[in-house]
């Protein structure tokens, strides 16, 4: 988005990569929101940005994320999300609805027997994520997370991508799209890959949200594909996007 001309500020969450945070790896919906409030705060700041021109973009489980922001949070004038995840229907629910209560109560019961561990000094127990290494049983989705965080696309030594099994379950009390419509009139725009396994989170998101929004479907790609293949990413949508919503770039008034 900086070379499309504009103010482009990335962020690690609390608790993960290089943002500072304890315990790390932890699970905190609403401070992951506050994260993204946190850097319109530095932009607003800043003398060169237009104050009042700023929008977000969520990738993946922070697509959520910056929904739950934007709701409370009216300074985000505009808002995308791609490849996005609800983390809190992920959890609570699996993709396509494939974790039932009942399997949903069982990971609830493992998280709180661990709290006791941990409490009384014991290791700590991490879940999810992405496998460290591929087997005969990894799924298509394990493969696809696995070729992105643990090869030279996307791995970094200060993130594991795997949360702590006690905070993880706060997702399943995370419900991003609760009031999504109430974000309108600010504009929302979902991006999504036409095989991404999480496009479904994109198309549930779109039919919630009030005008004005738009959903775009990326003929031929995956769900990471939109992590970093950058002949896959529409650049030109997200470029109009904000352009048509926040300004051009490069104004007197400041820079998007």
């Amino acid at each position: 988005m900086a070379e499309q001309g504009f103010v482009a500020l990335s962020l690690d969450l609390s608790f993960w990569g290089e943002s500072e945070g304890k315990p790390r790896n932890a699970v905190s919906p609403d401070i992951y929101a506050e994260d993204f409030s946190a850097a319109v705060d530095y932009l607003r700041t800043q003398t060169y940005v237009d104050k009042e021109a700023i929008g977000a973009i969520g990738i993946c489980g922070s697509g959520s994320f910056v929904i739950s922001a934007a709701e409370i949070d009216p300074r985000i004038k505009a808002i995308a999300t791609v490849s996005m995840y609800d983390m809190g229907a992920a959890n609570r629910n699996g993709l396509r609805h494939s974790v039932t209560v009942e399997q949903r109560k069982d990971i609830l019961a493992q998280a709180a027997q661990q709290r006791d561990v941990e409490f009384a000094g014991g290791q700590t127990e991490y879940t999810s994520g992405t496998p460290e290494e591929l087997n005969d049983q990894s799924t298509a989705i394990d493969r696809e997370f696995y070729d992105f965080y643990r090869t030279s696309r996307g791995h970094s030594p200060a993130t594991t991508t795997h949360p702590t099994l006690t905070s993880n379950v706060k997702f399943m009390n995370f419900y991003p799209f609760a009031d999504i419509e109430t974000i309108s009139p600010r504009p929302m725009l979902f991006i999504a890959g036409e095989q991404a396994h999480s496009r479904e989170f994109s198309e549930e998101g779109y039919r919630l949200a009030g005008e004005p929004k738009e959903l775009v479907i990326v003929p031929g790609a995956g769900h990471v594909d939109l992590y970093d293949r950058v002949n896959l990413i529409p650049f030109d949508k997200l470029t109009t996007f904000f352009q048509d919503n926040l300004g051009n770039p490069h104004t007197d008034e400041g820079e998007r």
